[in-house]
């Protein structure tokens, strides 16, 4: 009797955890939680994994916050799967355009066998990820991001120069426009006649190199960059001293004023019960880890209770791209100036009475 009780006090406290899980993960359907719960220890992570990508897989449109939830839940057990699990999962995520950035970047960076799907098909992974990704783990993933339909011109030449850095020369040669002035016509001419059209060995290279620096950076990066810099220090130091007195108050309008956004939506960031959005404005301002992870932690302090959450911290921070912080913080802006439109616009319209009323003093006249 007494092992019996014992097997049903287990029962109950899995189905209590796996029905606490599913009202976190929604994506997750009771049943695959309850199978995990009562399944042996070993091996619960990976099936976890498994079944949480699964499900987040057969949702036709995911909404950000189940993005986000995958993200969240996926991100700390990955270091506890196989390999077989992250090959499953990196096959799984390469065909949506739904799949978190931070765990598709995470499986982008492990060996070949495990990243090929997602550096041939995902839609997630942008020309600059791609470069970064060639940069970190040359030829191997080079080679599988060769695979990739429509791959840009530029970066396919950069894998034609990795694979054969002297042999390689482009398909055409671009025609030499030589400006003919009336009175040095013959002698121009002549000289371009004596001109190979073959590049010097390395040019190609070369020629490759300028136009990946002109992707990676803006055209107008040589105009902000010092900008940049002259701003961000006064901005961290006006969060960093509101933050620590404890108003919340005074660091969501401090945040408001670094990324310029309305007020509403500095505090709805710092008001939730995650740091997920904190992290998307910190990165956007481009701050270096330890200064995010001080504002982080200042804001949220119930949040690092123990090292584990504070390397997680550290490793999304990292895999965050800043692009991606700043088209969330352009939503940001979109979704304010939606509702202050509509609002507007609801102030505007003239009231049910007021029609009816103006229409009877004009009869009474």
């Amino acid at each position: 009797m007494f092992t019996f009780g014992r097997m049903d006090a287990a029962t109950s406290a899995s189905s209590q955890g796996s029905a606490r899980l599913c009202q976190a993960y929604p994506f997750v359907s009771a049943s695959d939680f309850r199978q995990i719960a009562i399944g042996r220890e070993t091996g619960k992570p990976e099936r976890l994994f498994r079944a949480a990508v699964s499900a987040f897989c057969a949702l036709p449109r995911p909404s950000r916050r189940e993005i986000a939830q995958l993200e969240d839940l996926t991100l700390p057990l990955f270091e506890k799967v196989s390999v077989e699990a992250r090959r499953y999962v990196s096959a799984a995520l390469s065909e949506t355009e739904y799949a978190p950035p931070g765990l598709v970047r995470r499986l982008s960076d492990e060996s070949v066998d495990i990243a090929a799907p997602l550096l041939i098909r995902s839609p997630v992974l942008s020309d600059v990820a791609l470069i970064a990704l060639i940069g970190r783990h040359g030829l191997p993933h080079a080679r599988a991001i060769a695979r990739r339909p429509g791959l840009n011109q530029t970066i396919a030449d950069l894998i034609r120069v990795l694979e054969r850095p002297r042999l390689v020369y482009p398909e055409t040669t671009e025609q030499v426009e030589v400006p003919v002035a009336t009175a040095t016509a013959a002698t121009t001419i002549d000289a371009v006649q004596d001109t190979p059209n073959i590049p010097a060995p390395g040019e190609l290279a070369e020629n490759v190199r300028r136009r990946l620096r002109s992707m990676m950076t803006p055209n107008t990066a040589h105009q902000s960059t010092s900008t940049e810099g002259q701003t961000r220090a006064p901005a961290y130091e006006r969060l960093k001293s509101t933050a620590l007195t404890g108003n919340g108050t005074f660091f969501q309008t401090a945040l408001a004023d670094a990324l310029e956004i309305d007020f509403q939506t500095a505090r709805s960031i710092t008001e939730k019960s995650g740091y997920s959005s904190l992290i998307d404005a910190l990165k956007a301002l481009d701050l270096p880890e330890e200064q995010a992870f001080l504002l982080t932690a200042t804001t949220f302090p119930g949040q690092f209770a123990h090292a584990e959450a504070i390397r997680l911290f550290l490793e999304r921070y990292r895999l965050l791209h800043r692009d991606v912080a700043l088209d969330r913080v352009r939503d940001w802006k979109a979704a304010a100036v939606g509702a202050s439109i509509r609002g507007n616009a609801d102030r505007l319209q003239p009231k049910p009475g007021a029609a009816g009323s103006k229409g009877d003093q004009l009869r009474a006249s």
